[in-house]
């Protein structure tokens, strides 16, 4: 999307089709979703954007997912299709283009936007998070912050957040959040986080070490007053098969 200092571009993309991005990392044990600040409302917004008229909709998605994160070839699904009648009666984004003297094109944002949702997981070190065209901060929350949004995304976050728990026994989950090394603590942490709910210590890491998708590590964890626990490291060849049928047993 480009602009001049007093009229916006919208030419180049289809009407009444957006995306939403929720950007998923963990950090500090804490699952946290990437988030923008609009520059003059200064309410805050998922990443997204809309549709060109020369792409997919997946490489709409991955070209924001580029575009605030600085990374290629991150796991991306589309979870949902949000198309409330109500959802962008009022844009937000509209009003900071207005306080930014930019003039914006209401044939275009006037109209009626579905949105398509997509998740994506990435390691969070790795993410360099950029600002987009309406905002001046790119920022990580925690996904439990009882923060507002604008539009529909407080829920959009909380149906990704329902989707990850589902799929938790079917997708690569913990390899594409956690560090190429990590902890048993760390790993049950992860999974905790995600469930929302504490889980048993030995039970958790009888569970993980039956299903033969970890490699343990002649290593241990540097620093910390207690005696630091074991790495370990997954096992992909085994994880993606264990995958394709479901890790046995809930949670």
């Amino acid at each position: 999307m480009t602009a001049d200092s007093h009229t916006i571009n919208t030419s180049d993309f289809l009407d009444h089709i957006s995306l939403d991005c929720v950007i998923f990392g963990f950090h500090n044990n804490e699952l946290k979703v990437l988030t923008l600040q609009l520059k003059y409302t200064r309410d805050y917004a998922l990443p997204g954007g809309f549709l060109k008229t020369n792409e997919t909709l997946e490489e709409a998605a991955k070209r924001v997912l580029q575009e605030r994160t600085g990374l290629d070839n991150i796991f991306l699904k589309q979870f949902k299709v949000f198309s409330d009648l109500a959802r962008a009666a009022t844009n937000p984004a509209v009003n900071d283009l207005v306080a930014s003297g930019i003039k914006p094109d209401l044939d275009f944002f006037g109209k009626r936007f579905i949105s398509v949702g997509f998740y994506a997981l990435v390691e969070y070190t790795k993410v360099e998070p950029t600002p987009d065209f309406f905002s001046d901060k790119c920022i990580w929350k925690n996904v439990n912050e009882n923060e507002s949004y604008i539009l529909d995304h407080n829920q959009i976050i909380e149906k990704a957040l329902d989707v990850l728990r589902l799929q938790l026994s079917y997708q690569p989950i913990g390899y594409n959040l956690l560090p190429e090394k990590f902890t048993m603590p760390e790993l049950q942490k992860l999974y905790e986080t995600i469930l929302g709910k504490e889980l048993d210590r030995r039970n958790f890491q009888r569970k993980m070490l039956s299903y033969k998708i970890l490699n343990k590590l002649d290593e241990r964890k540097r620093g910390g007053a207690y005696k630091a626990p074991y790495l370990y490291e997954f096992n992909l060849e085994n994880y993606q098969k264990a995958l394709s049928h479901g890790l046995s047993g809930g949670w």
